[in-house]
């Protein structure tokens, strides 16, 4: 049961698989496992929503690629005219270059890297042409993958923007903007507070623990028929009315999803349109992206927009650029450069070291629901579980798009091996 309960967060699950006993990124590639495929499939060869099989490894690395097989989706339009062709100039050199991992003595090649990452798609920018490009497993060229929590930043960035206007006042409270938050933890947090994700919630993601709140928000936002003894909230704004304080807001980075998802809600209602309109309307068109992307969404078609986006990897790395440039592209300046400036300043560094990444991250910081590394380049991205980021690196003029499938959701077993991999071939792409 409680699998379906969860079932729209199973992707942010950290199964923890022991990795002597987990398939290799060869021995699980989707193709050749033949899920979903025949007229009809094998049943040793269906996955499903509805009992949770289609985000269990390595199931999971033929979903990622065909979300909306099982959830039900809201439209993200991409552009019909002025569309955006990128150059491409491959550089063969890549693949050979190497680095040395975190805490390990052995170097690795770009290219065992992508392997050992379980990566589905790669592709790098400098200065704006395409200079590696790679598909693996289900992912092909014209195909869209979920973004995870990468869908964060979008919702930020346009919560940002909407601050920058002068829409939203970042100083302003959620109960300023949505009165039915007033008694929640939401109410007195600032706008500010919630899009750097530093407000104080009685909120746990904690998947290993039962009465974690996370299976309370997941079983609000099922769109599958609930139980006839089901008496909780019926969609993901009645539960974020919910939501209890704990703690001082503003003191303590506490990465919680809840954050993007009430920022969702407070965008929608300040501008009178779904995050996947507005996403649509004043970011994927104007970048001139090729393929539609898309949310999934809950029983009362409210897009999971902390975590439910699904694109194509080109049209990410559209986005990636015109963040590069300070806001323009394809021939229009799409968002302030004032805004790019506030988030490569970064967040606050006190608030993020207190918190839970300060080891494996330290020194960074979290703004408008980017992460900045804070390191040399000054580099910063958007982040998701099981491997998916768009990484910017300033200095280098670098942009990285990843799409993943690792068996296990964290980031802290990926991050050892692909940011270091990412900072060797910005300096490599400098050096040249």
């Amino acid at each position: 049961m409680k699998t379906i309960i969860g079932l729209v967060f199973l992707m942010f699950i950290c199964v923890e698989i022991n990795a002597q006993e987990a398939l290799t990124a060869e021995q699980s590639d989707p193709a050749k496992l033949g899920w979903m495929q025949g007229f009809p499939p094998p049943k040793d060869k269906i996955i499903s929503a509805i009992d949770g099989s289609f985000f269990r490894f390595p199931a999971l690395r033929y979903s990622v690629c065909h979300m909306r097989q099982f959830m039900p989706t809201t439209e993200v339009n991409a552009a019909t005219t002025n569309r955006y062709e990128f150059k491409v100039t491959l550089d063969r050199n890549i693949d050979t270059l190497t680095f040395l991992p975190w805490n390990s003595s052995e170097p690795q090649t770009w290219k065992e890297s992508l392997a050992k990452n379980y990566t589905d798609g790669i592709l790098i920018l400098h200065k704006g042409k395409i200079v590696y490009e790679r598909y693996f497993g289900e992912l092909k060229p014209d195909g869209v993958h979920a973004a995870m929590s990468v869908s964060k930043t979008f919702t930020g960035t346009l919560g940002a923007l909407l601050v920058e206007q002068g829409v939203l006042d970042e100083n302003k409270t959620g109960a300023d903007y949505i009165p039915e938050l007033k008694n929640s933890a939401f109410g007195d947090a600032t706008i500010r507070q919630i899009l750097d994700m530093t407000t104080g919630l009685k909120y746990s993601e904690d998947y290993s623990d039962p009465n974690a709140e996370i299976w309370a928000f997941s079983a609000a936002g099922n769109p599958f028929p609930k139980s006839s003894s089901y008496d909780g909230p019926t969609n993901y704004y009645d539960y974020l009315v919910t939501v209890q304080k704990e703690g001082v807001h503003g003191e303590v980075f506490g990465y919680k999803t809840i954050n993007t998802d009430v920022m969702g809600w407070i965008i929608s209602r300040v501008t009178g349109k779904s995050i996947s309109e507005l996403l649509s309307e004043r970011i994927w068109k104007p970048l001139g992206t090729h393929v539609d992307g898309y949310f999934q969404v809950d029983g009362a078609g409210i897009a999971f927009v902390g975590g439910g986006f699904s694109a194509n990897m080109r049209d990410m790395a559209m986005f990636g650029e015109m963040i590069r440039k300070n806001g323009k592209f394809n021939k229009q300046q799409i968002l302030p450069p004032s805004l790019v400036e506030d988030i490569m300043n970064g967040g606050n560094q006190e608030a993020f070291n207190q918190s839970v990444y300060s080891t494996s991250l330290r020194n960074w910081s979290y703004r408008n629901m980017w992460w900045i590394t804070h390191n040399e380049h000054g580099a910063f991205a958007a982040r998701g579980v099981h491997g998916q980021t768009i990484y910017i690196d300033p200095l280098a003029e670098m942009v990285i798009v990843r799409f993943a499938s690792y068996p296990e959701a964290k980031n802290s077993k990926i991050d050892p091996t692909s940011l270091p991999a990412y900072h060797a071939i910005a300096k490599y792409l400098i050096s040249k």
